[in-house]
C-alpha cells in the first residue's frame, strides 16, 4: 500500500437485508444515497486514524474495486472515510485534521 491509501473488506453483500421490523428489502430496491460499512485489512504509510481491522464507513459510489486472490476488495484514500468504528478512538475528539 501507498501514501495514504486504504485497503477495505466489505462486511455484508450488496444482496437483500432486513429492516429491524424483519421485513426483506431486495437488493433491487431503489434507496437513497446509503454509505457502506467495511474492514480495513491493508494502510499505507501515511495513513493517520486507521489502523488494520478497524470499520471504516465510506460512499460506495467513490470507490476504487479490486480483486486480490480471488476475493473483492476497495482501495480508498484516508480522506475518503467517514468515520471509524474502533474502541480506541476518543469520544471527545472531532476527528478533524488537515
Amino acid at each position: 500500500m501507498l501514501h495514504d491509501r486504504v485497503l477495505v473488506r466489505q462486511d455484508g453483500g450488496e444482496g437483500e437485508r432486513r429492516s429491524s421490523a424483519g421485513i426483506v428489502i431486495p437488493a433491487t430496491a431503489s434507496v437513497g444515497r446509503r454509505l457502506s460499512w467495511a474492514t480495513a485489512v491493508g494502510i499505507g504509510p501515511n495513513v493517520r486514524s486507521i489502523i488494520v481491522g478497524d470499520r471504516v464507513l465510506f460512499d460506495p459510489d467513490d470507490r476504487s474495486e479490486v480483486e486480490l486472490h480471488g476475493r473483492e476488495y476497495v482501495l480508498l484514500r484516508e480522506r475518503d472515510v467517514h468515520a471509524v468504528a474502533a474502541s480506541r478512538v476518543e469520544s471527545d475528539g472531532t476527528g478533524l485534521y488537515l
